[in-house]
């Protein structure tokens, strides 16, 4: 099984939002099965909660950027720095008005497979253009 550099999901924000989506989604569908429109009400409340706690503590460093990220930043532990200046290509950073300034997403497809000699392999996409601190992207832009 081969190891990946992107890291979506692992985080504080996206587990504290999935257990309380899941919340949400539960007592929705309990609301539906009594045909307790109260319930169905509260439900989607609740799932409309878990959005805006995931996107407020992607907004306070708990959630990671978008992309490739080095492997000492895979921990859930770890607390993103750079979330206050906003992440490149980040849908909620835009959201919250947070533009990562001088920073393009310009890169190609991984051209190079680099063993590390534990049996995982790297993949890493090599960067053309832009200016330092440029984010590399999924694949070809």
């Amino acid at each position: 099984m081969a190891m990946t550099l992107y890291d979506e999901g692992h985080t504080v924000a996206g587990w504290t939002g999935v257990a309380v989506a899941t919340v949400g989604t539960t007592v929705t569908g309990l609301g539906v099965c009594a045909g307790a429109g109260v319930l169905v009400g509260g439900g989607l409340v609740i799932v409309v909660v878990a959005a805006l706690v995931t996107w407020g503590l992607h907004l306070a460093g708990w959630g990671k950027p978008p992309g490739v990220r080095p492997r000492a930043e895979w921990g859930m532990r770890v607390r993103d720095t750079a979330a206050r200046a906003g992440h490149p290509g980040c849908l909620g950073c835009r959201l919250a008005g947070r533009k990562a300034a001088g920073r393009s997403a310009l890169s190609v497809a991984a051209p190079t497979v680099v063993g590390d000699g534990t049996g995982m392999e790297e993949h890493r996409a090599a960067l053309v253009g832009g200016a330092a601190g440029v984010d590399v992207g999924r694949g070809a832009s």
